[in-house]
């Protein structure tokens, strides 16, 4: 099986879509994914991208993607941010993550980004499994906080 990595492209976006919607039913939160083609593609490629992404084909077919983008810290300076990370449940188990991750990985390294964060569900066993064979550090004491579409056209 040959993989090829490439960087996404806006005619792309139709079946990134879909694998954050597979992404999302395995992490129990289907309902969650509420971005629309026009928006998510205009993020990505539109006059102000803040997302890029590495995909993952086999065979033509895109099996997997990594999407990331600059995330600032005051304390750090410039961070690459793994927003998603998947590979389609049938190509699991053959490496290609691994490669994906990895040219995430060469991303930071290249990018000048002062280190690479992201996150992982504490039940997501494989993840965590997996992630843990790169010596990744797992930060205690932070917990996510957001205000929803919703909330803020409230306040």
């Amino acid at each position: 099986m040959e993989v090829n990595i490439r960087v996404a492209v806006a005619d792309d976006c139709i079946r990134l879509l879909e694998l954050i919607n597979e992404l999302a039913v395995y992490e129990k939160a289907p309902e969650e994914v509420t971005v629309k083609l026009d928006h998510f593609i205009d993020a990505g490629f539109g006059k102000n991208p803040v997302w890029k992404a590495f995909v993952a084909e086999v065979d033509g077919i895109i099996v997997g993607f990594a999407l990331y983008y600059t995330r600032y810290s005051t304390w750090k300076g410039c961070r690459l941010y793994l927003e998603d990370f998947i590979v389609t449940e049938s190509f699991r188990g053959k490496g290609i993550g691994k490669i994906l991750f990895e040219a995430v990985i060469n991303q930071a390294k290249n990018g000048n980004y002062s280190g690479m964060v992201w996150q992982v569900l504490d039940w997501n066993e494989p993840a965590i499994n997996f992630y843990n064979k790169y010596a990744a550090n797992y930060e205690a004491g932070w917990l996510n906080v957001a205000l929803s579409e919703d909330q803020l056209k409230n306040l």
